[in-house]
This record gives structure tokens, C-alpha cells and sequence, in this order.
């Protein structure tokens, strides 16, 4: 029997109950087990589209109950805690890899945390912020590699692949790779997929819309269903290799 490789994939933002099943739906058809999705977005500027918040939630609950999947979503702050209580992962973000009464308060939760390395962190900063968690008494943690802001401006940010076995070996915990970020473009998604594959991550988390082009937030990096169908396609040698199976 294969090993299970963690594959997330999902919206950037929950925009729509319409769009959200839409979605779940086809991801479902691809037998993918965990839908992601935004219900409190961080953005740069204060005039983009913040995310539907408590109603986002609601409805990510509402494809959970439907389609028998489990849902990932950002938490931001700690006022806002106690409306991820139906939450099967919860994501903390770049923005708040070193926020630590945050993350001291979602250790507390004993949900399984998806724990994102911030755009400037270092490796040790990063695992520095999986002790913050353990000492809540949360060991059940999963890494998420993104990508890096470097000088480059190709890109979103810097894939930082190198990571994957480095953090593996330190920590003992899953890591998965986020292309989706760290590209800012479809087009590298598959690609950088593969090489994260290789490397050794234990599982993806990817952004796929019904119709990226009329996304409310990230656009430019969201597969659609035709492409997600390409990514499967063309990651599963890959996974083959390595015994692994989504």
C-alpha cells in the first residue's frame, strides 16, 4: 500500500457560497480530501478584498457538511479564534510566522496547525515558532514552505525548495510546499511542484478557482480546472517514484 501524499487545494479566498461548491465539487471528483480557502485574507492594501470572514467560514462549513471533506483556513488574529471551531487545519500565515500570542493561543486549540515560514524568517526562526507551539502541548503540526522575498522580481518570491530536507531533518514534522505564493504565476506551478516533489515534501497546497481570471484576490497564481487536471497528471510519475499516492 502507498503512502498518502497531503494534497490541499482550493481558492485563495472564499468569494461566494456559489463559487466555493463549485469548487469542492470538482476537487472532490479528483478524490482531493482537503479544501482550502480564505475567510479573513491578509492583504498589502486596505482597499483589496479582505475576505467574507465569519460568512466565509459558514460557507467553507457548508462544503465540509456536503461533500465530506476537510477544510484548511487562515486564522489572523486572536479575536476571531473561536470561529474556527469546525476548522479541521488551521493555517497560520507569512504575515504571522512570528506572532506568537497568536500562535500560542491556536497551539491551545489542539487542532492541527499548518504553520507557514514568514517571507524574511530564517530556518531557525521558523522552528523557534514550532516551539512556541509545542509548549502549548500541540505537537500535531504541519510545515508549509512558500517561498522567500528575495532581490528577484520574476517572481512573487524565491522558491526556497532547499528548505524541504532541511526542515524535515531538523524538525521531524510533515512539510508541504506551497507554489502558488512562491511563483505568484500558473504558469511555474507545475514545475516548481515537481522539483518540491523530488526534494521530498509530503504534500502540496495549491490554489485553484473556477474562473481565476475574475478572482477577487491573487488571480495571476490560481489554477483552473483544466490545469489542476494537468498538475495531477503530470506530478503523479513523480509520486510514483516515490511510492507515494494522493
Amino acid at each position: 500500500m502507498k503512502d498518502k501524499f497531503l494534497m490541499i487545494a482550493g481558492p485563495c479566498a472564499v468569494e461566494s457560497e456559489e463559487q466555493l461548491m463549485e469548487i469542492a465539487e470538482f476537487l472532490k471528483s479528483k478524490d482531493i480530501k482537503y479544501l482550502r480557502g480564505g475567510s479573513f485574507k491578509h492583504r498589502s492594501s486596505p482597499d483589496d478584498f479582505q475576505g467574507l470572514g465569519k460568512k466565509g467560514l459558514e460557507i467553507l462549513e457548508k462544503a465540509k457538511e456536503k461533500f465530506g471533506m476537510k477544510i484548511v483556513s487562515e486564522v489572523l488574529n486572536v479575536r476571531t479564534i473561536d470561529s474556527f471551531e469546525n476548522v479541521d487545519i488551521i493555517q497560520i500565515g507569512a504575515r504571522n510566522s512570528q506572532n506568537f500570542p497568536l500562535i500560542r493561543e491556536v497551539g491551545r486549540m489542539g487542532k492541527q496547525i499548518l504553520y507557514k515560514r514568514g517571507f524574511g524568517n530564517t530556518v531557525d526562526e521558523w522552528l523557534k515558532g514550532v516551539e512556541y507551539i509545542k509548549k502549548e502541548g500541540n505537537e500535531d503540526i504541519i510545515m508549509c514552505a512558500r517561498g522567500i522575498r528575495t532581490f528577484e522580481m520574476e517572481t512573487r518570491n524565491t522558491a526556497d525548495i532547499d528548505v524541504i530536507p532541511i526542515v524535515k531533518k531538523k524538525s521531524g514534522l510533515k512539510m508541504i510546499f506551497d507554489p502558488s505564493h512562491s511563483a505568484g504565476r500558473k504558469d511555474l506551478v507545475v514545475p516548481l511542484c515537481k522539483a518540491a516533489i523530488a526534494a521530498g515534501c509530503d504534500g502540496l497546497i495549491v490554489e485553484v478557482h473556477n474562473n481565476p481570471d475574475r478572482a477577487l484576490s491573487d488571480s495571476n497564481q490560481q489554477l483552473n480546472f483544466e490545469e489542476f487536471n494537468k498538475l495531477l497528471e503530470e506530478i503523479q510519475p513523480y509520486l510514483d517514484v516515490r511510492g507515494l499516492e494522493i
